[in-house]
């Protein structure tokens, strides 16, 4: 068993694979003494598959190319990475090199300490002012809503020991959130600091219909807090019309003003309506969670692995 994986969910990365693979040599790989690299294939429509075989020709011994049969999402790339891995621990990498390699090393270090989850934390990250913006109030509202592990400047990579993998396995979770189950589990943490680069190859796939799910998907899969929000609307707005009801009958038993007209009740119409439907809403995205996750569906279907230098090919499902 080698003693670290090196995870790298891979999508649309042709660009930066081979700058990849030489930073983790330069940085990473001298120090480490017995490793394995996973490049996971998260269903790229560019030449990323074939680079990745490049790689895996000038290292067959460590480098191992995995491809999933679509684009199933970072989360399952990963989850897909850890179910191949045979790694004492396994730590996760991007493929944009936005990251410093020379963090595993570090975090590795960590891990041989004791610590079963390390962290990778930004301190810095050369990001436009809207999107910096966007990240901190997401992990505010993951701080103040769901765990206060959450690193405020958020994380990219960690480390898990083993028997941490072992059971983010056994979750099988779909439409949620990896990091937030990490930290849901509870195990020895440690961080370790790093300042985010900008990209520099390739274009990002972080779009802004990703971040928004992720975003729902770490509230609604981690936090009772939208129904509890639903509930004390419904009872604001039964005060609220009490409280009208009360005001227009005294009104008009005592001054003769008359019953306001439809205009008013209109507006009031159309805003309860927009209210309950948004509350349906919220119940329709928990509604269909529960729909995914009762169809057992796998959250990742792995086309082929190829290891070695001759390429053996095998063909699995969700382990």
């Amino acid at each position: 068993m080698s003693s670290l994986s090196i995870i790298i969910p891979v999508y649309y990365n042709e660009e930066n694979l081979e700058d990849l693979y030489e930073d983790l040599k330069s940085k990473a790989i001298p120090k480490l003494k017995d490793y394995e690299i996973v490049m996971v294939d998260d269903g790229s429509g560019d030449d990323s598959w074939n680079v990745m075989n490049r790689i895996r020709m000038k290292d067959p011994e460590h480098v191992k190319c995995v491809r999933l049969s679509r684009n199933f999402g970072e989360h399952a790339a990963l989850l897909a990475g850890f179910n191949v891995c045979t790694g004492d621990c396994a730590v996760t990498k991007q493929a944009d090199l936005q990251e410093d390699s020379a963090l595993i090393p570090e975090m590795y270090e960590s891990w041989k300490r004791g610590n079963d989850v390390v962290l990778a934390v930004r301190k810095s990250r050369v990001d436009s002012a809207g999107e910096k913006a966007a990240a901190g109030a997401y992990y505010k509202i993951i701080n103040r809503l769901i765990t206060k592990n959450m690193p405020e400047e958020g994380t990219d990579c960690y480390l898990l020991d083993r028997k941490v993998i072992e059971v983010i396995k056994k979750f099988d979770e779909k439409n949620s959130s990896l990091t937030l189950q990490v930290l849901w589990a509870g195990f020895k943490t440690d961080m370790v600091y790093f300042d985010r680069q900008g990209r520099e190859k390739g274009k990002g796939r972080w779009t802004f219909a990703k971040k928004f799910k992720l975003a729902a998907d770490s509230v609604l899969s981690f936090s009772y807090l939208p129904i509890r929000i639903m509930t004390w609307l419904g009872v604001i707005f039964d005060i609220l019309a009490l409280i009208m009801i009360i005001d227009v009958f005294v009104e008009y038993f005592t001054v003769g003003v008359p019953v306001r007209g439809w205009p008013m009740l209109t507006c009031i119409v159309l805003f309860t309506a927009g209210v309950i439907m948004f509350m349906l809403g919220i119940i329709g995205e928990y509604v269909w969670r529960t729909l995914d996750a009762s169809r057992n569906r796998p959250p990742f279907i792995i086309d082929e692995v190829k290891t070695g230098k001759d390429g053996m090919d095998r063909t699995e499902g969700r382990e």
